[in-house]
């Protein structure tokens, strides 16, 4: 018995795919609507659960409230789950639901804590120079002796005026 190849729309579970039509076809109806309400608006992904009865749709809006952005999402849900609907030829529509997308709001306030936080003051600076006196900068121990800072002149880092041999 021979063998069916895989496509490669199958390399992927189902609901992978699904996730990513969907965020695309919400994102792109939302683009024609054209709600002057919605500013900076992105669907960041979409979450529809194995069984395609529901789809979490989460987004990121950085100039309008998130109460406003419901509202709209909301006032416009029927018109969004029609052309899922159409574009997918499911048997069954998942049910939208919004969510406001928190890891945009994690990272900048995670941002913002290590932004205001003091380094202690024996710490070395960030701007690459040697500030607080301690060993270690440029002519600290460790560092390679060049032939202007040699006192005799000979390129052997001792101030005998001998090379060094061995």
């Amino acid at each position: 018995m021979a063998r069916r190849r895989q496509t490669g729309s199958r390399r992927y579970p189902r609901t992978a795919r699904l996730n990513e039509l969907v965020r695309e076809i919400v994102a792109e109806e939302l683009r024609r609507i054209d709600d002057e309400r919605l500013g900076f608006f992105t669907v960041t992904a979409v979450e529809v659960d194995p069984g395609i009865e529901h789809a979490k749709i989460l987004w990121t809006d950085l100039s309008a409230p998130d109460d406003v952005v419901l509202e709209v999402l909301e006032e416009h849900r029927p018109r969004l789950q029609q052309a899922v609907n159409k574009q997918t030829h499911l048997r069954r529509t998942p049910i939208l639901s919004f969510h406001a997308d928190q890891v945009e709001r994690t990272a900048s306030r995670i941002e913002e804590i290590l932004r205001d936080l003091d380094l202690p003051a024996d710490e070395p600076s960030t701007d690459g120079e040697d500030h607080d006196g301690d060993p270690g900068g440029p002519d600290g121990p460790g560092a390679e002796a060049t032939p202007s800072d040699d006192p005799d002149g000979d390129t052997d880092g001792d101030a005998d005026g001998e090379p060094s041999g061995g």
